[in-house]
């Protein structure tokens, strides 16, 4: 009897220390989500705003900070700062929320994490592949390329009798995965171009087919550039790994970069959803957004590193079949074009994340033929597909008038917009869809107000996309 209860004791203690154990790793599980994780940010590094630079090694030791930073830009001073691991085991949301009502610091954010919007295994996208019912044989040629359904859709040849310029004088930087330097596409249309993965001047692609997904993607991207703007210059900035990954402080230095070097416009086909917990999420990007607009922002901090070059943003709103919102494009910026994707039939395409007040226009994203890496071509479909025809069609109404017609970006952008087909039909979830599909050859001849005419096959055709879209 004695055994038994022993026994029995030993069982309920052995359950006890489970049971323990089990609601501890619950309480510990609970404890670290409320202050915060870095599944979406650098693990070391956060950026802050600090008014007064001469507070810099004072604020560094308080917060346990290496003192030199990695990098500073604008005026008053943004930096990134490495957490010093040989004092504090703090994550970066629980320093940025240690230093909420330090009067010296402001905009204080993580580092955070981006990636390219059709890279596979994102919980917010539902992006296309290589290898969804496409492989790289379908329309794998140059005469693919040059013979698809989207110039013909945006009217491009009209556009270019109309602009004969083709967008010469005007220089695109393609932020993205670089691209393949040696590709015919790009053959005298390139100017120099930075690694800001690898911090060199070799801006190629790198990574393996089939096995990192994103391989291809810069290189796709730049060749919708190439054929919607012929003679416009492509300045390869590459800002994503070999698996479609980045971050935030590697863009600023890109747009940054980007400006020094003479370029006019810049396309980025990247994003990352809304960090609800910290009201500063993706501000230094945000800010300096704003400043290449009007040289200055609206609470006065200026980036005296991009002198008078003003840069207009092409961004595509990402993947995510809803309406989500996807930054940087949902920051609705002046001097910023968030661009949702449309069919060949002119309908919101199933994949794009669309929502009216930050997605300003649709291109074409569906199906798109453009370079690859090995001088060879393939069929993507995206977001990433359809910023790059804005970019595009920019460039060429860009070259096509005087500077003193867009004295700021959001002018030449404007234009864009303004010019675009102003196409409404109702469509779940999103209710009324007003698709503003771009148009090169309104966006070169118009001026608005003038809206460029509705397709008369423009509502048509939606029994045929949706039977192709299931």
């Amino acid at each position: 009897m004695k055994k038994f209860i022993q026994h029995n004791r030993l069982k309920i203690a052995f359950i006890f220390i489970l049971i323990f154990t089990f609601c501890t790793g619950i309480f510990e599980h609970k404890t670290s989500a409320q202050v915060g994780t870095c599944n979406d940010c650098l693990p070391d590094e956060i950026i802050f705003e600090l008014i007064n630079p001469a507070n810099l090694p004072a604020v560094a030791a308080q917060y346990k900070l290496v003192p030199t930073p990695l990098g500073q830009v604008g005026t008053p001073p943004t930096y990134l700062m490495r957490i010093d691991r040989q004092q504090t085991t703090q994550t970066p949301p629980q320093i940025i929320s240690a230093m909420t009502g330090d009067t010296r610091i402001t905009k204080a954010e993580v580092n955070r994490k981006l990636s390219a919007v059709e890279r596979l295994g994102l919980p917010w996208t539902i992006g296309r592949t290589w290898s969804i019912g496409r492989t790289w044989s379908i329309g794998g040629s140059a005469k693919g390329y040059n013979s698809q359904w989207f110039p013909d859709k945006i009217r491009l040849n009209d556009a270019f009798t109309a602009a004969p310029t083709k967008g010469a004088g005007v220089t695109v930087a393609v932020l993205d995965t670089g691209i393949d330097l040696n590709h015919p596409a790009f053959a005298g249309r390139l100017v120099p171009g930075y690694d800001f993965v690898d911090n060199d001047n070799d801006p190629s692609e790198e990574g393996v087919l089939h096995q990192n997904p994103a391989f291809g993607h810069g290189t796709h991207v730049a060749g919708i550039v190439a054929l919607t703007a012929p003679n416009a210059k492509i300045m390869p900035l590459r800002v994503l790994d070999e698996n479609g990954e980045g971050e935030l402080w590697r863009i600023t230095a890109a747009v940054i970069w980007a400006a020094q070097n003479d370029a006019d416009i810049v396309n980025m086909s990247f994003g990352y959803p809304e960090s609800p917990n910290n009201p500063n999420a993706q501000r230094v990007l945000k800010d300096l957004m704003e400043c290449t607009d009007v040289g200055i922002t609206p609470d006065g901090k200026t980036f005296p590193e991009i002198g008078t070059n003003r840069l207009a943003v092409v961004v595509g709103a990402g993947n995510g079949g809803n309406t989500v919102k996807i930054f940087p494009a949902a920051e609705d910026l002046n001097g910023m074009l968030g661009v949702g994707a449309s069919t060949r039939y002119d309908r919101l395409a199933s994949f794009s994340t669309f929502e009216r007040s930050w997605v300003e226009v649709t291109a074409p994203g569906e199906e798109i033929i453009s370079a690859i890496p090995g001088g060879r071509y393939g069929m993507w479909s995206g977001t990433s597909m359809s910023a790059p025809i804005v970019s595009g069609i920019a460039a060429l109404v860009k070259a096509k008038y005087p500077p003193t017609d867009f004295p700021v970006p959001h002018d030449l952008l404007d234009r864009v917009k303004e010019t675009s087909v102003d196409i409404r039909y109702d469509s779940q979830p999103w209710g009324e869809v007003r698709l503003h599909r771009v148009d090169a050859l309104c966006a070169v001849t118009l001026l608005p107000p003038q809206r460029c005419p509705i397709p008369t096959t423009a509502n048509n055709n939606a029994g045929f996309e949706n039977f192709f879209l299931k």
